[in-house]
């Protein structure tokens, strides 16, 4: 078994934001390997989110991001679960964090469920079109119309997003991070993006 030193624990804590006990433990747990005790945290955070996922988030605050040149705004709920957490700078942090990547992602909704049902249909008409024009099997191509359907929603709905700043997470994982270091409930309520011309 590897030696898990105070540097280690000290370098993954910084890495993940997790407690030292934890830091010490998925270390432990993954003998001093740093790759995996991060997945081994990201895990546990996942089970800590889904735990918490039930609790009421009455509390909160309400975000605001204006570009530069003040093209494009946008404003953002975010709740938790009280007052105190409202005001803890990783939550502060987390909020203006999603508020930016509104800005650039432009999501069309929070989820699947927020996406029209016109807008879905309009898409699947276009992948349609262009199968039939690529000469795809008829029978082929509504398997792959739901395929490109599937990618639509990771494009444009918030929480499946690649969040901006670290590509390789969507922003549910994020959020679901958030949760695990913060210990409270945190829900992304709903959000308004507004562009000049758009």
């Amino acid at each position: 078994m590897a030696e898990i030193s105070a540097e280690m624990v000290k370098d993954l804590r910084a890495k993940t934001g997790a407690g030292i006990m934890d830091c010490k433990a998925a270390l432990k747990e993954n003998d001093g390997d740093v790759e995996k005790a991060i997945d081994f945290l990201r895990k546990k955070g996942l089970a800590t989110a889904k735990k918490k996922a039930g609790r009421e988030a009455s509390e909160g605050r309400v975000e605001a991001y204006i570009h530069m040149g003040g093209k494009i705004g946008v404003l953002v709920e975010v709740g938790c679960e009280t007052d105190f957490v409202a005001k803890n700078e990783d939550f502060i942090e987390f909020c203006r964090n999603i508020a930016m990547h509104i800005a650039a992602a432009s999501p069309m909704g929070l989820a699947a469920e927020e996406i029209p049902a016109e807008v879905i249909e309009r898409e699947k008409d276009v992948y349609r079109g262009q199968l039939m024009e690529e000469g795809k099997p008829a029978n082929m191509v509504e398997k792959i119309v739901e395929g490109k359907i599937s990618k639509f929603y990771k494009d444009v709905c918030l929480l499946s997003q690649p969040y901006i700043k670290e590509p390789k997470l969507t922003v549910q994982e994020v959020l679901n991070d958030t949760v695990s270091k913060i210990g409270e409930n945190i829900v992304i309520k709903r959000f308004s993006r507004f562009q000049i011309g758009a």
